[in-house]
């Protein structure tokens, strides 16, 4: 039986290597995690070293406020699925009831 288009998109969003910077876990450093190849990506420039510290700064201020999750925008710009995009606002609608 195939896959339907979002169970590929997860499978493959599984298999990643997914990391902060430091290698260390986000709970002890306050890093935001990505896939280890956008870290390297992030870590080879110094513009992607100040978008990488900024991400950084956001995730850790949004965590002393007791949020779970941080709009570091360290994945805007990147293609998403329809799926993803009617995922999240959906997610959206719920928060605001």
């Amino acid at each position: 039986m195939a896959l339907k288009k979002g169970q590929k998109s997860l499978r493959k969003w599984t298999k990643q290597e997914w990391t902060t910077a430091s290698g260390k876990k986000s709970s002890e450093t306050g890093e935001v995690y990505a896939p280890k190849k956008t870290i390297e990506s992030l870590k080879s420039t110094s513009k992607g070293k100040k978008k990488l510290s900024a991400a950084n700064r956001k995730k850790r201020e949004a965590t002393k406020k007791g949020k779970q999750h941080a709009r570091h925008g360290l994945h805007k710009g990147k293609n998403r699925s329809s799926d993803d995009k009617v995922l999240s606002s959906n997610m959206r609608k719920r928060k605001k009831k």
